[in-house]
């Protein structure tokens, strides 16, 4: 196997392990109903909280899977913290929407 070989074949790795990240995230019936809820726009916790029934760990410990998967972002604005999607969030928004 050459260099340029073991280079692709890294980089195939990578991409996966990144899907994997991204299907996991996605895999929560909660997480989907974030990811759904964010296409609508940028939105906090207290937000997500009253409409899903959870509780703050809950809600922090999806957000944190969303964030790690890439398809959440977080931006702090005073005390308050707003997330809404990033670029893969809404491609993945878009793909459950239509399909």
């Amino acid at each position: 196997m050459n260099r340029s070989t073991k280079q692709l074949r890294a980089a195939e790795v990578k991409k996966a392990v990144g899907a994997a990240k991204v299907f996991k995230a996605l895999s929560d019936e909660s997480r989907v109903k974030i990811v759904l809820m964010l296409s609508s726009g940028a939105t906090n916790a207290c937000d997500f909280m009253d409409e899903l029934n959870i509780s703050q760990p809950t809600l922090s410990h999806h957000l944190k899977i969303l964030s790690e998967a890439g398809i959440v972002q977080m931006q702090k604005e005073g005390k308050w913290r707003i997330y809404s999607l990033s670029e893969s969030g809404t491609r993945a928004a878009a793909y459950i929407i239509n399909g």
